[in-house]
């Protein structure tokens, strides 16, 4: 089959290297021009340090690569897809199965990424989302990994299970695609949170009371926006949840780890140098929250300290003061 994938950072590579092993025709693309040539020569991305690019992957900046694609990865940060999808839309020939991998929720719109990709190209393509526990630095090593790809339409997720399916990178099905988009999104933000529990200092006690109310949290506003709350306890769930939250491959982690040794937001994003999605989710779960009269406590006070100026240490305490409850109030299970 032939494959584009749109978006050449680590993520983008290591599922274009996957989808290479798995004999397929891949082309990945880069938004400049300058990372597409740096890739051809060095044949290894830096996101990826270690793993080189076989001579078969095909490198470009031109999206005339799409003209004969069969599916198509969209790869790039969430901020982006909307303008990827518009530039994408005019050269997909018919039948082309887009896949979104990148885990956010639009600001403004609240718009999922699939919701997104379906606007821009007119709702004429069959989408999915792929998403999961999926650090890009272990996909790219081929180390056992697990995702789930979900599309309203079943067949359509099944038709990107069977192409991403290896033996490294077990896919499972969900029509569920509300469910695992938030999930992925929402993650992020928990993650943030997480890491300024360790920057802090505050063991592993506070990281995983947030984990778990977090994770409560992000089920109640799914199912308020059409999820169904076990998704949650899936891979794109506790999965992700888990995996962002403890590990150092985690952006969001890096970056709230910073946080929580006081630094701002905007430097401790320059500090990690990539994009920080949780930062962005954050804004977006306020306003769902809003919107929904959803209480998610854990993401207002991300959203306090990212947007509001307020310091970790004062919505910690307003977190640990809140109002006695009985734990099944709340619970997502």
């Amino acid at each position: 089959m032939k494959i584009t994938v749109l978006g050449s950072g680590g993520w983008g590579t290591a599922l274009a290297l996957l989808l290479l092993d798995n004999g397929n025709d891949v082309t990945l693309w880069s938004y400049a021009e300058a990372q597409a040539a740096l890739l051809e020569e060095r044949r290894e991305n830096p996101r990826l340090a270690g793993v080189p690019l076989p001579p078969e992957l095909k490198l470009t900046a031109s999206m005339d690569c799409l003209a004969e694609s069969a599916l198509v990865v969209m790869a790039v940060p969430s901020f982006a897809v909307r303008e990827t999808a518009r530039r994408a839309a005019p050269l997909l020939r018919p039948g082309t199965i887009l896949v979104s991998v990148a885990k956010g929720i639009e600001r403004d719109t609240a718009l999922r990424m699939t919701e997104i990709i379906e606007q821009e190209t007119g709702g004429n393509f069959p989408v999915a989302a792929l998403s999961g526990p999926s650090h890009a630095e272990e996909v790219g090593r081929r180390t056992p990994t697990g995702c789930v790809a979900a599309s309203r339409d079943l067949e359509t997720a099944r038709r990107v299970q069977n192409v991403f399916m290896a033996p490294m990178f077990r896919v499972y099905t969900n029509e569920d695609v509300v469910g695992v988009e938030l999930g992925g999104a929402l993650k992020n933000v928990l993650a943030l949170c997480c890491g300024a529990c360790d920057g802090m200092g505050l063991g592993d006690n506070a990281k995983a009371l947030l984990m778990t109310r977090g994770m409560t949290e992000m089920a109640r506003l799914g199912v308020a926006l059409g999820g169904r709350k076990e998704t949650f306890a899936g891979l794109s769930g506790m999965g992700d949840l888990i995996v962002t939250c403890t590990s150092m491959h985690s952006r969001n982690r890096r970056c709230g780890i910073l946080v929580g040794q006081g630094k701002s937001a905007q430097e401790a994003m320059k500090e990690v140098g990539a994009v920080v999605e949780g930062y962005f989710a954050a804004f977006s779960a306020h306003q769902l929250a809003e919107k929904t009269g959803v209480e998610m406590p854990v993401c207002r006070c991300a959203y306090d300290v990212l947007y509001g100026g307020q310091t970790v240490r004062s919505v910690l305490e307003r977190l640990m003061r809140r109002d006695k409850r009985h734990e099944a109030d709340e619970s997502w299970i």
